[in-house]
């Protein structure tokens, strides 16, 4: 009787304070008895969604995805997050399963007429909350499956809807589809990189529609229909987008166009559709520079399998050449896909306002792969002083959609992969996917990653997952892909980096002088050379006998398949809502 009477207290205390913030008029915004009496007050009012609901820089906060410090099994660091150990538990709030932001979207909804304005002039500020709220559940959905549908605010008197069980994942998509297609029907088609457009929405749906058919194609324990009608929606969205001509790939030189379209310090509007920006001026920075020249933010790197997955620049495959798993860092480098040498330092790497050829450096990253994307000049290397914008939709991700989505549905052509992945190929002066070739020689080392790719077209498929991993690295999008491929596998791999025969003294940038030197008992005496003692700073798989650098090796990594391709719902959400559900396993 004792457990049960403070049960009933706790869920009283908290349903209390939830329903005091469920029936809160929401703060900065319009009170609905005198408010939306103008379109300057609609203006207002949807603005919040873009500061509160986009990815930010340097966290996870906004629906699990931060801007270029993602975490998954491209960019290592010297700790590993739950997720990537496979030790999560049940958060007892929090987690992810926050709804503040859909309550000022759905109190948007339910308002906006009250100022009398024709439809006219509100239906394009509809049109941007539909967008957020598709953009929302999409988040939602992606990481719980199934979640309650709410599209108007729920009152402190509402219990029904406090009480909600979830909403079956399929109701809850098509529901998400009529908002985007709303967005897509009302919003502008004038670009801005700054404000969401017909492009935009767009985009959105190729990104969503592609997740939500893969993961329903792979993910058969689900059960899950019309894997192919999202697929199909994703490969239109995407079209639509290109068919419009109204964005093209970046192009410069090949040795630095690729570079360049991040270090920008002014958004590449032919590319990047949407952004989150900064300002140097307003004080609005982000820390990307120290974040890959600095040990503070766990000194990240690409990891070698990643790096592996490069192509040779003729086209061919780096992992066909023999003794490709022993080259050392400088030669692994040569005539490598031009995209490499501008995500990472290779020899000859020069910063931005630099003349002096930099080595990797170890005091920064953990794998050798010292990360050079989105990297601007030093005057920006201090903590919280980059202010270049980071893409949020860009052109590529586009053109990636439509190729992957044709695949999948097995309607791939070669006309297809001319105006999609050729164009990414092209921006580096790399030769352009075959799709015969694709297929009548899938790639091995891709295949036993990608394990559950079967039929005609597996050749293309592994192809064009390499080159959305290339082209997409450090841009949020891995953990989300793994998933919906149901491929987690690959995060209970060990992580590794750049390879060494042993101990010895390393010329890491082919300048004729050593940069590095790994020890074993006294330090070598050699000015101007990174010290690493091995099995202290450094641990290499074989010990003295040399290895790849192996990365958190003494600590178990796990994947539980029949569990963790979805998060948990929090304890106390449970204790809330007697009629949620957990997750399976959890």
């Amino acid at each position: 009787m004792y457990k049960l009477l403070c049960a009933t207290a706790i869920i009283t205390f908290l349903f209390t304070g939830c329903s005091k913030f469920l029936d809160r008029t929401p703060l900065s915004q319009i009170s609905p008895d005198n408010g939306f009496s103008s379109e300057s007050e609609l203006q207002l009012y949807v603005q919040s969604f873009y500061d509160k609901m986009l990815p930010n820089a340097d966290n996870e906060d906004n629906g699990f995805i931060s801007l270029y410090t993602e975490s998954a099994n491209n960019i290592v660091t010297n700790s590993l997050s739950p997720e990537l150990t496979g030790n999560r538990s049940i958060p007892v709030s929090g987690g992810g399963w926050v709804w503040a932001n859909l309550r000022n979207v759905n109190y948007f909804l339910q308002n906006y007429q009250r100022g009398g304005l024709d439809t006219s002039i509100t239906y394009k500020y509809v049109a941007v909350a539909k967008f957020f709220r598709a953009y929302f559940y999409f988040s939602m959905v992606a990481h719980f499956g199934d979640v309650p549908w709410y599209s108007t605010p729920i009152g402190s008197n509402d219990t029904a809807s406090l009480q909600k069980k979830r909403d079956p994942r399929t109701l809850v998509m098509d529901s998400v589809l009529r908002d985007i297609d709303f967005a897509i029907a009302h919003l502008s088609a004038t670009k801005s990189v700054a404000e969401v457009s017909k492009w935009t929405a767009l985009a959105l749906k190729s990104r969503l529609c592609l997740f939500e058919g893969s993961f329903r194609k792979y993910h058969t324990e689900f059960n899950l229909p019309d894997a192919n009608r999202f697929l199909q929606q994703a490969a239109d969205a995407a079209a639509a987008v290109m068919d419009a001509g109204v964005y093209t790939v970046y192009k410069s030189s090949p040795e630095n166009a690729y570079r360049d379209l991040f270090a920008a310090l002014n958004v590449v509007p032919e590319e990047v559709i949407l952004a989150r920006q900064y300002s140097a001026s307003q004080q609005i920075f982000h820390s990307v520079n120290y974040y890959t020249t600095a040990p503070s933010f766990g000194k990240p790197g690409l990891e070698k399998q990643l790096v592996n997955s490069y192509l040779m620049k003729d086209g061919t495959r780096f992992t066909d050449i023999p003794g490709y798993a022993t080259l050392q860092f400088a030669q692994e480098m040569h005539n490598r896909d031009p995209r490499l040498a501008q995500t990472v330092r290779a020899p000859g790497y020069k910063r931005i306002d630099g003349s002096v050829a930099l080595a990797p450096s170890y005091s920064s990253t953990v794998t050798g792969y010292q990360l050079t994307k989105f990297v601007t000049a030093a005057a920006y290397d201090a903590l919280a002083k980059s202010s270049n914008p980071l893409p949020i939709f860009r052109y590529a991700e586009v053109l990636l959609n439509f190729a992957e989505a044709r695949a999948e549905l097995g309607t791939l052509t070669q006309q297809d992969l001319d105006r999609s992945i050729k164009l990414l190929r092209d921006r580096v002066g790399m030769p352009p996917m075959n799709l015969a070739a694709a297929n009548a020689t899938p790639d091995p080392f891709l295949a036993a990653q990608y394990t559950h790719i079967s039929g005609s077209n597996k050749g293309a498929i592994l192809e064009i997952r390499r080159e959305r991993r290339i082209e997409l690295v450090m841009e949020g999008f891995r953990w989300n892909d793994l998933m919906r491929w149901k491929e987690g596998h690959l995060l209970a791999v060990t992580y590794k980096g750049a390879y060494f025969p042993g101990p010895g003294n390393y010329d890491l940038d082919e300048d004729g002088k050593a940069d590095l030197a790994i020890y074993t008992n006294t330090p070598p005496d050699i000015p101007n050379v990174q010290l690493l003692k091995l099995g202290t700073d450094v641990v290499l798989e074989n010990g003295a006998a040399g290895g790849n650098i192996v990365i958190n090796g003494n600590i178990p990594k796990t994947f539980n398949e029949s569990r963790d391709y979805l998060f948990p719902i929090p304890a106390q959400e449970l204790l809330l809502n007697p009629n949620l559900e957990q997750n399976p396993n959890w």
